[in-house]
Protein backbone atom coordinates (compact mmCIF):
# COMPACT_ATOMS: atom_id res chain seq x y z
CA UNK A 1 0.00 0.00 0.00
CA UNK A 2 1.28 3.48 -0.89
CA UNK A 3 2.68 5.37 2.11
CA UNK A 4 0.10 8.16 1.99
CA UNK A 5 -2.96 6.00 1.37
CA UNK A 6 -3.97 5.78 5.02
CA UNK A 7 -3.82 9.56 5.17
CA UNK A 8 -6.08 9.81 2.12
CA UNK A 9 -8.52 7.33 3.65
CA UNK A 10 -8.55 9.26 6.93
CA UNK A 11 -9.29 12.48 5.01
CA UNK A 12 -12.17 10.81 3.15
CA UNK A 13 -13.74 9.35 6.32
CA UNK A 14 -13.35 12.65 8.17
CA UNK A 15 -14.94 14.60 5.30
CA UNK A 16 -17.97 12.29 5.25
CA UNK A 17 -18.42 12.48 9.02
CA UNK A 18 -17.87 16.25 9.19
CA UNK A 19 -19.94 17.06 6.11
CA UNK A 20 -17.35 19.31 4.49
CA UNK A 21 -13.71 19.45 3.42
CA UNK A 22 -13.14 22.51 5.59
CA UNK A 23 -14.37 20.87 8.81
CA UNK A 24 -12.44 17.68 8.01
CA UNK A 25 -9.29 19.69 7.44
CA UNK A 26 -9.71 21.48 10.76
CA UNK A 27 -10.00 18.18 12.62
CA UNK A 28 -6.95 16.71 10.85
CA UNK A 29 -4.77 19.81 10.83
CA UNK A 30 -4.96 20.07 7.02
CA UNK A 31 -6.16 22.67 4.56
CA UNK A 32 -9.43 22.28 2.69
CA UNK A 33 -7.42 21.88 -0.52
CA UNK A 34 -5.31 19.06 0.96
CA UNK A 35 -8.44 17.12 1.94
CA UNK A 36 -9.86 17.55 -1.56
CA UNK A 37 -6.62 16.32 -3.14
CA UNK A 38 -6.58 13.24 -0.87
CA UNK A 39 -10.09 12.29 -1.94
CA UNK A 40 -9.29 12.94 -5.59
CA UNK A 41 -6.29 10.56 -5.31
CA UNK A 42 -8.52 7.85 -3.85
CA UNK A 43 -11.07 8.26 -6.64
CA UNK A 44 -8.36 8.16 -9.29
CA UNK A 45 -6.74 5.08 -7.74
CA UNK A 46 -10.06 3.21 -7.54
CA UNK A 47 -11.48 4.61 -10.79
CA UNK A 48 -14.83 5.38 -9.12
CA UNK A 49 -16.52 8.47 -7.82
CA UNK A 50 -16.84 8.37 -4.03
CA UNK A 51 -18.53 11.70 -3.32
CA UNK A 52 -21.07 13.92 -4.98
CA UNK A 53 -20.00 17.51 -4.33
CA UNK A 54 -22.14 20.63 -4.45
CA UNK A 55 -21.41 24.10 -3.11
CA UNK A 56 -23.58 23.35 -0.08
CA UNK A 57 -23.01 19.72 0.90
CA UNK A 58 -21.36 16.39 0.27
CA UNK A 59 -23.16 13.10 -0.36
CA UNK A 60 -21.90 9.57 -0.86
CA UNK A 61 -22.25 7.64 -4.08
CA UNK A 62 -23.19 3.97 -3.77
CA UNK A 63 -19.53 3.04 -4.14
CA UNK A 64 -18.59 5.74 -1.65
CA UNK A 65 -21.01 4.32 0.91
CA UNK A 66 -19.41 0.87 0.67
CA UNK A 67 -15.90 2.34 0.89
CA UNK A 68 -16.83 4.59 3.82
CA UNK A 69 -18.24 1.72 5.90
CA UNK A 70 -15.22 -0.52 5.28
CA UNK A 71 -12.61 2.20 5.77
CA UNK A 72 -14.27 3.53 8.88
CA UNK A 73 -14.09 0.03 10.37
CA UNK A 74 -10.41 -0.23 9.44
CA UNK A 75 -9.65 3.12 11.11
CA UNK A 76 -11.65 2.06 14.17
CA UNK A 77 -9.63 -1.15 14.34
CA UNK A 78 -6.40 0.85 14.12
CA UNK A 79 -7.62 3.14 16.88
CA UNK A 80 -8.39 0.07 18.99
CA UNK A 81 -4.81 -1.12 18.48
CA UNK A 82 -3.58 2.31 19.61
CA UNK A 83 -5.85 2.05 22.65
CA UNK A 84 -4.52 -1.40 23.50
CA UNK A 85 -0.94 -0.20 23.28
CA UNK A 86 -1.80 2.84 25.40
CA UNK A 87 -3.35 0.55 27.99
CA UNK A 88 -0.08 -1.31 28.17
CA UNK A 89 1.75 1.97 28.73
CA UNK A 90 -0.96 3.37 30.99
CA UNK A 91 -0.65 6.72 29.23
CA UNK A 92 -3.66 8.64 27.85
CA UNK A 93 -3.29 9.16 24.11
CA UNK A 94 -5.54 9.57 21.10
CA UNK A 95 -8.78 11.57 21.08
CA UNK A 96 -11.22 11.78 24.00
CA UNK A 97 -14.76 12.23 22.65
CA UNK A 98 -16.91 13.92 25.27
CA UNK A 99 -20.40 15.39 25.59
CA UNK A 100 -22.03 17.37 28.40
CA UNK A 101 -24.99 19.75 28.86
CA UNK A 102 -24.23 23.18 27.43
CA UNK A 103 -24.09 25.44 30.50
CA UNK A 104 -22.79 22.79 32.88
CA UNK A 105 -20.15 21.69 30.41
CA UNK A 106 -18.86 25.19 29.74
CA UNK A 107 -18.83 26.19 33.40
CA UNK A 108 -17.63 23.07 35.17
CA UNK A 109 -16.42 20.36 32.76
CA UNK A 110 -14.27 22.51 30.48
CA UNK A 111 -11.92 23.73 33.27
CA UNK A 112 -11.25 20.12 34.31
CA UNK A 113 -10.75 19.04 30.71
CA UNK A 114 -8.27 21.88 30.25
CA UNK A 115 -6.32 20.63 33.25
CA UNK A 116 -6.43 17.08 31.88
CA UNK A 117 -5.12 18.08 28.45
CA UNK A 118 -2.30 20.11 29.95
CA UNK A 119 -1.26 17.10 31.99
CA UNK A 120 -1.20 14.81 28.93
CA UNK A 121 0.15 16.74 25.90
CA UNK A 122 -0.34 13.81 23.52
CA UNK A 123 -4.08 13.72 24.19
CA UNK A 124 -6.73 15.48 22.08
CA UNK A 125 -10.42 16.06 22.78
CA UNK A 126 -13.56 16.46 20.70
CA UNK A 127 -16.27 18.13 22.79
CA UNK A 128 -20.00 18.44 22.21
CA UNK A 129 -21.57 20.83 24.70
CA UNK A 130 -25.24 20.43 23.86
CA UNK A 131 -28.58 19.97 25.61
CA UNK A 132 -29.78 17.47 23.02
CA UNK A 133 -29.60 13.75 23.77
CA UNK A 134 -26.44 12.23 22.32
CA UNK A 135 -26.44 8.50 21.54
CA UNK A 136 -22.96 7.49 22.68
CA UNK A 137 -22.83 4.21 20.78
CA UNK A 138 -24.37 5.56 17.57
CA UNK A 139 -22.26 8.73 17.51
CA UNK A 140 -19.00 7.22 18.74
CA UNK A 141 -18.72 9.24 21.96
CA UNK A 142 -16.46 7.93 24.75
CA UNK A 143 -18.09 9.52 27.78
CA UNK A 144 -21.02 11.77 28.62
CA UNK A 145 -21.83 13.89 31.64
CA UNK A 146 -25.60 13.84 32.18
CA UNK A 147 -27.97 15.30 34.74
CA UNK A 148 -31.05 13.47 36.01
CA UNK A 149 -32.18 9.92 36.56
CA UNK A 150 -30.61 7.35 34.20
CA UNK A 151 -32.49 5.47 31.53
CA UNK A 152 -32.10 1.73 31.35
CA UNK A 153 -29.59 0.81 28.65
CA UNK A 154 -27.60 -2.41 28.68
CA UNK A 155 -24.96 -0.87 26.40
CA UNK A 156 -24.09 1.88 28.89
CA UNK A 157 -22.57 2.09 32.34
CA UNK A 158 -23.36 4.98 34.68
CA UNK A 159 -21.73 6.41 37.77
CA UNK A 160 -23.10 9.22 39.92
CA UNK A 161 -20.31 11.69 40.69
CA UNK A 162 -22.16 14.71 42.13
CA UNK A 163 -25.56 16.29 42.78
CA UNK A 164 -27.20 19.57 41.87
CA UNK A 165 -30.33 21.35 43.08
CA UNK A 166 -32.72 23.81 41.51
CA UNK A 167 -33.13 27.09 43.37
CA UNK A 168 -35.65 29.88 42.95
CA UNK A 169 -34.14 33.35 43.12
CA UNK A 170 -34.31 36.98 42.02
CA UNK A 171 -32.31 40.17 42.29
CA UNK A 172 -32.48 42.22 45.51
CA UNK A 173 -34.02 45.11 43.53
CA UNK A 174 -36.81 42.93 42.18
CA UNK A 175 -37.66 41.58 45.64
CA UNK A 176 -37.58 45.08 47.14
CA UNK A 177 -40.07 46.27 44.52
CA UNK A 178 -42.37 43.23 44.41
CA UNK A 179 -41.97 41.49 47.76
CA UNK A 180 -40.65 38.06 48.64
CA UNK A 181 -42.85 34.98 48.01
CA UNK A 182 -43.32 32.89 51.15
CA UNK A 183 -45.00 29.80 49.66
CA UNK A 184 -45.06 28.45 46.08
CA UNK A 185 -48.63 29.69 45.57
CA UNK A 186 -47.35 33.27 45.93
CA UNK A 187 -45.56 32.93 42.59
CA UNK A 188 -48.80 33.51 40.71
CA UNK A 189 -48.54 37.17 41.65
CA UNK A 190 -44.94 37.53 40.49
CA UNK A 191 -43.06 37.95 37.21
CA UNK A 192 -41.38 34.70 36.22
CA UNK A 193 -38.59 34.16 33.72
CA UNK A 194 -39.04 30.57 32.56
CA UNK A 195 -36.96 28.19 30.47
CA UNK A 196 -38.57 27.58 27.09
CA UNK A 197 -38.56 24.00 25.75
CA UNK A 198 -40.06 23.86 22.30
CA UNK A 199 -43.25 25.91 22.51
CA UNK A 200 -43.83 25.48 26.25
CA UNK A 201 -42.06 26.72 29.35
CA UNK A 202 -40.72 24.16 31.83
CA UNK A 203 -42.77 23.83 35.01
CA UNK A 204 -41.12 24.82 38.28
CA UNK A 205 -40.84 22.09 40.90
CA UNK A 206 -41.21 22.47 44.67
CA UNK A 207 -41.15 19.99 47.54
CA UNK A 208 -44.05 20.49 49.96
CA UNK A 209 -45.56 18.49 52.81
CA UNK A 210 -48.17 17.26 50.34
CA UNK A 211 -45.50 16.08 47.92
CA UNK A 212 -44.18 17.48 44.66
CA UNK A 213 -45.83 20.76 43.65
CA UNK A 214 -45.59 21.97 40.05
CA UNK A 215 -45.97 25.59 39.08
CA UNK A 216 -46.94 25.34 35.42
CA UNK A 217 -47.97 28.94 34.77
CA UNK A 218 -46.00 30.32 31.78
CA UNK A 219 -43.43 32.95 32.57
CA UNK A 220 -43.91 36.60 31.74
CA UNK A 221 -40.62 36.17 29.90
CA UNK A 222 -39.78 32.78 28.38
CA UNK A 223 -36.25 32.12 27.03
CA UNK A 224 -34.54 29.02 25.64
CA UNK A 225 -31.14 29.89 27.18
CA UNK A 226 -30.14 29.35 30.80
CA UNK A 227 -27.48 32.03 30.56
CA UNK A 228 -30.03 34.54 29.24
CA UNK A 229 -32.39 33.64 32.10
CA UNK A 230 -29.59 34.39 34.53
CA UNK A 231 -28.91 37.76 32.89
CA UNK A 232 -32.61 38.60 33.04
CA UNK A 233 -32.79 37.84 36.75
CA UNK A 234 -29.69 39.95 37.45
CA UNK A 235 -31.34 42.83 35.58
CA UNK A 236 -34.44 42.58 37.79
CA UNK A 237 -36.87 41.21 35.20
CA UNK A 238 -38.27 38.62 37.60
CA UNK A 239 -37.80 35.31 39.41
CA UNK A 240 -35.97 32.34 37.93
CA UNK A 241 -35.60 28.68 38.86
CA UNK A 242 -32.24 27.33 37.72
CA UNK A 243 -29.65 24.79 38.91
CA UNK A 244 -27.09 25.76 41.51
CA UNK A 245 -24.31 25.11 39.01
CA UNK A 246 -25.54 28.23 37.15
CA UNK A 247 -26.73 30.43 40.03
CA UNK A 248 -24.13 29.56 42.69
CA UNK A 249 -21.70 32.42 42.03
CA UNK A 250 -24.48 35.03 42.04
CA UNK A 251 -26.04 33.67 45.22
CA UNK A 252 -22.71 33.82 47.01
CA UNK A 253 -22.04 37.34 45.71
CA UNK A 254 -25.52 38.57 46.65
CA UNK A 255 -26.46 39.64 43.12
CA UNK A 256 -29.27 37.08 43.40
CA UNK A 257 -31.20 36.07 46.51
CA UNK A 258 -32.79 32.67 46.98
CA UNK A 259 -36.47 32.48 47.93
CA UNK A 260 -38.62 29.51 48.94
CA UNK A 261 -35.50 27.68 50.12
CA UNK A 262 -37.50 25.34 52.34
CA UNK A 263 -39.36 24.18 49.21
CA UNK A 264 -36.32 23.22 47.13
CA UNK A 265 -37.09 20.14 44.99
CA UNK A 266 -35.06 16.95 45.48
CA UNK A 267 -31.49 17.00 44.20
CA UNK A 268 -30.72 15.59 40.75
CA UNK A 269 -27.78 13.22 40.16
CA UNK A 270 -24.92 14.27 37.90
CA UNK A 271 -23.67 11.12 36.23
CA UNK A 272 -20.86 9.89 34.04
CA UNK A 273 -22.13 7.63 31.26
CA UNK A 274 -19.92 5.52 29.01
CA UNK A 275 -20.27 2.45 26.76
CA UNK A 276 -19.95 -0.84 28.61
CA UNK A 277 -16.72 -2.05 27.06
CA UNK A 278 -14.63 -4.66 28.81
CA UNK A 279 -11.58 -2.42 28.96
CA UNK A 280 -11.66 1.35 29.24
CA UNK A 281 -8.88 3.20 27.46
CA UNK A 282 -6.52 5.20 29.69
CA UNK A 283 -7.88 8.46 28.27
CA UNK A 284 -11.44 7.61 29.33
CA UNK A 285 -10.50 6.03 32.65
CA UNK A 286 -8.21 8.95 33.51
CA UNK A 287 -10.87 11.56 32.77
CA UNK A 288 -13.51 9.70 34.79
CA UNK A 289 -11.09 9.48 37.70
CA UNK A 290 -10.42 13.23 37.44
CA UNK A 291 -14.14 14.07 37.65
CA UNK A 292 -14.61 11.77 40.63
CA UNK A 293 -11.57 13.17 42.46
CA UNK A 294 -12.62 16.76 41.76
CA UNK A 295 -16.22 16.44 42.96
CA UNK A 296 -16.35 13.62 45.53
CA UNK A 297 -15.57 15.89 48.51
CA UNK A 298 -17.73 18.83 47.44
CA UNK A 299 -18.64 20.73 44.31
CA UNK A 300 -17.85 24.36 43.50
CA UNK A 301 -21.44 25.24 42.57
CA UNK A 302 -23.17 24.22 45.81
CA UNK A 303 -24.62 26.89 48.09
Amino acid sequence: MEPNRFGDIAAFVSAVKAGSFTAAGASLGLTRSAVGKSIARLEARMAVRLLNRTTRKLSLTDEGQVAFERWQQILDDLDEVDTTMAQRRGKPTGTLRLTAPLSFGQRHVLPLLDRYLKRWPELRADIRFTDRFVDLVEEGVDVAVRIGAPKEDSQLLTRTVAWQRYVTCASPDYLAAHGTPQVPADLYGHDKIAFLVGEKSSPWRFHTEAGLHLCEEPGRLNIDSSEALLDGARAGFGLIQLPTYITGDDLRAGTLVEVLQQYRPPADPIRIVYPSKRHLSPRVRGFIDLLVESWQHGVPWEV
